[in-house]
C-alpha cells in the first residue's frame, strides 16, 4: 500500500557563512531582500539538512523524496552521496532513497537561485526567489509500483474525447509500472490488464456524457489505476471541448466562451512564493469574486494544488514555462526539460486551454537559434499534447510579420499604451490593424495593465501619475477596446495581485509592481477591482464608491464615480438625495464641495459609504512626487521656439549631437530605475522606433519621481541654448 509522509518540519537552513537555522517548509530565503527594492537581494546557493531515521520498510517496499519546488536548481544528497541535480525552479522532482538509506540519515539539498546562463529564468520582471519554497514529502511504495520519476509523473494520463453530437466521451487511460497487472476504473466501469513494456493502456466509453462547462459546472470524473501489489494511483480529469476562432474568439463545448481574466504570480508579502494552501485559497476566492473565467498563470508553472483549484472552480487556464525576456543559446534543453516536465505533471488537469512556449523573449531580435528553440518548443508539445494548442505572448515591439508570431498555434499581445509609451487608443489601432492584415489568425490580448499605489489621488489624473483613478480610467478604456474586438481569444489583466519585482524602484514603492488590482498582501481592493466585478460578476449585486481614500479634495465641485452591476444608482450626500442614474457599470457624478460630507451610493438592496471634505490646498501625500504637468516645469513666456526643449521629440533630440548627449544620460537614469527587463527592452529596435516619435516631456512624465523637478528644469535651459539651425 503506498503511503505519504509530510516531510516539511525540522530542517536546518543555512546561507555561506551563516549559522544553521531551523525552519518549516514551505520556505524561501528571499522573503524579505526579495521585496524591497535595489535588485540587491541575495542569489546563490544555499543548504538544507534534515535527519531522520530509515522508516520501517516491508519486503521490497521503495522510499521516494518528492520535492514540489526547489528554486532554481537542486542537489540532492543523502548521507552524503548525490542522488540527483534538478534545473528549474517551479516542477516537482523525485529521487529514489531506498538503496542509500542507513538507520539514521542525514538528507541534504543544496539549492542555487544564482545566476547562470542556461536554466530559466535568468532576466524578468518578478523576483526569483530561492528555496524550498513548496512540499516535500517522503513516498513509499510497494515494490511493484507507478513511475515515480521520469518527469517528475503522477503515473497516469488520462485524455478523453467528446463527441457532443452524441454526447459521450471516449477516454484513455495509461499508466507506467514496473511490471504487474492493472486494474483500470472510470465512471464505476473496471478494466483489467497486463503491463507491456512498462506501459498499460484501457478505453471507455462515458455515455451521456457529464461535461466540464467552466464556471457553469466543472463537473469533475476521476480515474482510478491499481496493482496487484496494492499500490494505486488516479487522476481526476474533465470531458471538454476547446476551440479557437479568428473570427469568433474562444469556444467552449461548442458555444461562445469569451475568455476574460487576470493574470496570477505565486507570491505573497513578508511570505515570498513560499505560499500554503490557505493563501492559495484565498487568492482563488478574490479572482472568483472578481467574476472572472480565466487565469494565465505567469510565467511558470505553479503548484499543482492551484490547478486543481481552477479545475474545481471552472477556470481556463493558460500555462506556460519561464522562457522569458531574453533568449539564451545555452538554455534550449532547459526549456525542453521544464516543458517536458510541465505537460506530464499538468496533463489531466481540464482547465488548461494551451501551453505557454514564452513570453516577450524576443525583445533582443529573433536570431535563427532563437526560432529553432521554439520549433522544438512546439513540436515537443504537438507529440506530448495532440489535444492543446501551442501559445506565446509577444511584446509589443515585435512585428505583425516576424516568423515567430506565427509559429504557434495562437498568439497574444502583451500591450502597454496608454501607460508605459503611447496613448490608450493605439490599443485599438493596434488590434485594428493586426486583424486587418492576418484575418485568419487566432489573437488574444495577453497582458495590459497600469500600475497604481492606493496612496496617491487625483482630482486629474494622467498616465504616469500612479493614481488610483488612472488606473480606474485605463481599465475603463481597455474594457472598451475589448468589447470593440471581440475576436480576441483571451484577455488578461496583468495583474491580478501586485508583486515583488526587486529590480523596480517606482511609483512611491521600492521593489513592487503595483499593476494588482488588489495588493500585494491582499487586504486592499483597488477601485479597479471592482470596475471588473461590475462587468464581470454578475451573480453577487453591489455597489461601490470610487475615491474613498480620496478624502481630502480641494476642489470646489468633485467627481464621484461608483461601480455597480446593477442598472440604477441613487447618489445621496449629507442624507439627501443628490441624483439617480440608469444605466451600466459606470456612474458618474458631480456634487460641490462645502465642508465634510457623507457620500452613500444605494443600487437594490446594497449601499457603499464614504466621507469626503472640503480643505483649501491639495493635500500632498496624495500626490505622486514629481508627477503632474511638466509643461510647468519652466517659464512658458521664457520659451524660445527656435531652440530645442523637452517639447522636441525624442527621436530629433538624440539625432543632434548636442542635445543627444544630455537627453540619453537622463534616459540611462530612466531605464536603470525599471530594472533589467527595461534594460534589455531597451536595445530593441522597434521600441526605440516607437518612443522616437513621443516627445521627451511625455517619457519624463511616464518617468515619474526618476527625474527631480530641478533637475528637468535644468535640462531644459540646457536644450534651451542650443539653436535648432
Amino acid at each position: 500500500m503506498r503511503k505519504t509522509i509530510d516531510f516539511n518540519n525540522n530542517w536546518k537552513f543555512q546561507k555561506p557563512g551563516e549559522n544553521p537555522v531551523t525552519v518549516q517548509l514551505p520556505h524561501t530565503w528571499n522573503a524579505q531582500d526579495g521585496q524591497d527594492g535595489g535588485n540587491d537581494y541575495w542569489r546563490g546557493t544555499a543548504v538544507y539538512e534534515k535527519a531522520f531515521s530509515k522508516p520501517i520498510l516491508a519486503v521490497g517496499e521503495r522510499v521516494y523524496l518528492e520535492l514540489n519546488g526547489a528554486a532554481m536548481t537542486a542537489e540532492v544528497f543523502l548521507n552524503g552521496k548525490q542522488l540527483v541535480r534538478h534545473e528549474g525552479g517551479y516542477s516537482t522532482f523525485r529521487v529514489d532513497l531506498t538503496d542509500y538509506l542507513a538507520d539514521e540519515n542525514v538528507l541534504r539539498v543544496s539549492v542555487d537561485n544564482g545566476e547562470n546562463d542556461h536554466v530559466y529564468p535568468q532576466k524578468a520582471d518578478f523576483t526569483f526567489y530561492g528555496g524550498l519554497y513548496r512540499d516535500v514529502r517522503l513516498i513509499i511504495v510497494p515494490a511493484v509500483h507507478f513511475e515515480l520519476v521520469k518527469d517528475g509523473t503522477p503515473g497516469i494520463k488520462v485524455t478523453p474525447r467528446v463527441n457532443l453530437e452524441k454526447c459521450s466521451a471516449a477516454v484513455t487511460v495509461e499508466t507506467w509500472q514496473n511490471g504487474g497487472v492493472v486494474t483500470f476504473t472510470v465512471n464505476e466501469e473496471s478494466k483489467t490488464v497486463s503491463s507491456e513494456g512498462g506501459h498499460a493502456q484501457a478505453e471507455f466509453l462515458i455515455e451521456n456524457v457529464h461535461l466540464w462547462d467552466g464556471l457553469n459546472d466543472p463537473h469533475l470524473y476521476e480515474a482510478t489505476a491499481a496493482l496487484d501489489s496494492s499500490d494505486h494511483v488516479s487522476a481526476r480529469f474533465g470531458c471538454r471541448v476547446m476551440d479557437f476562432d479568428p473570427e469568433k474568439g474562444f469556444f467552449l463545448n461548442g458555444r461562445s466562451y469569451p475568455l476574460r481574466g487576470v493574470s496570477r504570480h505565486q507570491d505573497r508579502m513578508c511570505l515570498g512564493n513560499a505560499l500554503t494552501e490557505r493563501e492559495n485559497q484565498e487568492d482563488m476566492a478574490l479572482i472568483r469574486e472578481i467574476g472572472a473565467n480565466t487565469i494565465r498563470l505567469a510565467h511558470y508553472q505553479h503548484s499543482q494544488y492551484f490547478y486543481d483549484l481552477c479545475d474545481e472552480t471552472g477556470m481556463v487556464v493558460w500555462t506556460e514555462i519561464p522562457y522569458i525576456t531574453e533568449h539564451m543559446p545555452g538554455g534550449r534543453q532547459n526549456t525542453l526539460d521544464q516543458m517536458r516536465e510541465l505537460i506530464t505533471q499538468c496533463y489531466n488537469h481540464p482547465c488548461i486551454a494551451c501551453w505557454g512556449l514564452s513570453n516577450e523573449v524576443a525583445v533582443h531580435g529573433v536570431t535563427e537559434d532563437l526560432m529553432e528553440n521554439h520549433r522544438l518548443l512546439n513540436d515537443l508539445c504537438h507529440r506530448m499534447d495532440p489535444t492543446r494548442p501551442t501559445a506565446m505572448a509577444h511584446a509589443f515591439m515585435l512585428a505583425y510579420d516576424s516568423p515567430l508570431v506565427n509559429l504557434p498555434d495562437i498568439a497574444s499581445y502583451n500591450l502597454y499604451f496608454g501607460w508605459y509609451l503611447g496613448t490608450l487608443e493605439q490599443n485599438d489601432s493596434f488590434f485594428e490593424a493586426y486583424h486587418a492584415k492576418y484575418p485568419n489568425r487566432v489573437m488574444g490580448f495577453s497582458e495590459y495593465g497600469a500600475d497604481a499605489n492606493v496612496q496617491f489621488q487625483s482630482a486629474r489624473p494622467e498616465s504616469g501619475d500612479y493614481s488610483e483613478q488612472y488606473q480606474c480610467l485605463y481599465h475603463e478604456y481597455i474594457l472598451g477596446c475589448i468589447d470593440r474586438h471581440p475576436w480576441l481569444w483571451a484577455t488578461y489583466v496583468w495583474n491580478m495581485f501586485d508583486f515583488a519585482a526587486d529590480g523596480r524602484d517606482e511609483g512611491g514603492a521600492h521593489g513592487l509592481n503595483q499593476k494588482g488590482l488588489v495588493s500585494f498582501d491582499r487586504r486592499t481592493k483597488k477601485d479597479a477591482f471592482y470596475l471588473y466585478k461590475a462587468v464581470w460578476n454578475k451573480e453577487e449585486p453591489f455597489v461601490h464608491l470610487c475615491g474613498s481614500r480620496y478624502k481630502n479634495r480641494a476642489e470646489e465641485e468633485t467627481e464621484i464615480k461608483v461601480y455597480s452591476n446593477l442598472p440604477k444608482v441613487t447618489l445621496l450626500m449629507d442624507g439627501q438625495k443628490i441624483c439617480t442614474q440608469t444605466g451600466s457599470t459606470v456612474f458618474t457624478f458631480r456634487v460641490k464641495l462645502t465642508g465634510e460630507h457623507t457620500i452613500i451610493a444605494q443600487a437594490g438592496e446594497c449601499s457603499d459609504t464614504m466621507t469626503i471634505r472640503k480643505v483649501d490646498v491639495p493635500d500632498p501625500s496624495y500626490r505622486f512626487a514629481q508627477a503632474g504637468s511638466v509643461g510647468n516645469w519652466f517659464d512658458e513666456a521664457s520659451f524660445k521656439s527656435d531652440r530645442f526643449s523637452i517639447r522636441d521629440s525624442f527621436g530629433t533630440l538624440m539625432a543632434h549631437p548636442a542635445t543627444g548627449k544630455i537627453v540619453g544620460a537622463i534616459m540611462q537614469k530612466i531605464i536603470e530605475s525599471r530594472g533589467d527587463v527595461a534594460k534589455s527592452a531597451n536595445k530593441n529596435a522597434s521600441l526605440q522606433q516607437m518612443i522616437a516619435g513621443m516627445s521627451f516631456e511625455a517619457l519624463l512624465k511616464k518617468a515619474g519621481d526618476v527625474i527631480p523637478q530641478d533637475v528637468i528644469r535644468q535640462v531644459n535651459e540646457q536644450l534651451q541654448q542650443i539653436p535648432k539651425c
